[in-house]
């Protein structure tokens, strides 16, 4: 099944990566090592060689499962992972930017991935009490060290990116290929400030949450709870489903699936890889099914026709110009 999946470039500098990755936050909450490694096998029978993590999911355990399902088979997986959220005896907690916590993060991270090198290093948000300066230049060390062979960020905001990334090519630093952040057809904030940036410079746009917490799968209905060992189901995300306008949303995406003879998993999939910027989109999967439903989802690409009528639908105030055509198989 390594044929199911096409490829695209990371960025204008970067490798190819499948167009779903897997994106790994349950691994070590919500799912156990067994759970982890059928939906790491799952993935690469599909095609999927991206899989994203951070030091922070479960505390360090998301990378410790990843890191055991991809022994042996390491060649086969480009491997993300991110550091710059408070962990557990990682000092100084209040510079989570700056090189001597970079220094400490890698180490730590290669070592519960069990790998030399991490394939792709991010940094999870920014950090106001470092200069962006500092944290280019540690990362750059890194990659000069050979513990990482690209990296990115996540969750900048718009003129933190360009800033970013002019500091890096002024500097003569390892220049930023992708950029991580939440995008979906519930959730297109992103399209005022932070996509325009990352079209200028090039980068490869990396959604999460693209099923906004499971809403975009079509399993919750109007007026009805959600299923049991759902996301939904309980917890503090529970008051999404008390959101009508939400519903209007959605039913009117169901109406435009049904006219089109696909499903509302493939709308939200398929929308977020007609746009030419996002080189992967990261779906996190509980099993190996939804590995499979995830990579179906991938059959339909939005057209510009298609986003126009999306954007009738969502309410959106900016159209994001570049709709990219499905793009080629890799070779081999």
């Amino acid at each position: 099944m390594s044929g199911d999946l096409r490829r695209r470039r990371l960025g204008a500098a970067g490798p190819e990566v499948s167009e779903i990755g897997i994106g790994t936050n349950n691994f070590g909450r919500r799912l156990d090592k067994k759970g982890a490694e059928e939906v790491v096998s799952a993935a690469l029978e599909h095609g999927i060689n991206l899989f994203d993590t951070a030091d922070s999911y479960g505390a360090g355990e998301s990378e410790r499962f990843l890191g055991e399902a991809l022994r042996g088979r390491r060649g086969d997986a480009f491997v993300a992972t991110k550091f710059g959220v408070s962990m557990p005896g990682l000092e100084p907690s209040d510079r989570r930017g700056s090189r001597e916590y970079i220094r400490a993060a890698i180490d730590g991270s290669l070592g519960r991935l069990q790998v030399d090198c991490i394939d792709l290093y991010q940094m999870h948000q920014p950090d106001p009490a470092t200069p962006i300066a500092e944290t280019l230049g540690a990362m750059h060390e890194l990659v000069e060290q050979g513990k990482v062979r690209w990296i990115g960020v996540s969750n900048f905001a718009g003129w933190q990116l360009l800033d970013a990334q002019g500091i890096a090519r002024t500097e003569h630093l390892t220049e930023l290929i992708s950029s991580q952040d939440e995008y979906s057809l519930l959730n297109r904030g992103i399209e005022q400030e932070v996509l325009p940036a990352i079209e200028h410079l090039g980068l490869g746009l990396l959604p999460y949450f693209p099923l906004a917490s499971g809403l975009l799968t079509g399993k919750y209905r109007r007026g009805q709870p959600a299923p049991a060992g759902t996301r939904l189901a309980g917890g503090p995300h529970a008051a999404e489903l008390a959101d009508q306008s939400r519903f209007d949303i959605l039913e009117k995406l169901e109406e435009f699936a049904g006219e089109r003879g696909i499903s509302l998993l493939q709308v939200a999939i398929g929308s977020l890889l007609g746009r030419a910027t996002v080189s992967s989109v990261i779906a996190g999967a509980m099993s190996p099914a939804q590995v499979t439903a995830n990579v179906a989802a991938a059959s339909w690409v939005a057209s510009a026709e298609d986003w126009r009528a999306l954007d009738l639908i969502t309410g959106s105030s900016r159209s994001c110009g570049i709709v990219g055509p499905p793009s080629s198989p890799a070779p081999g």
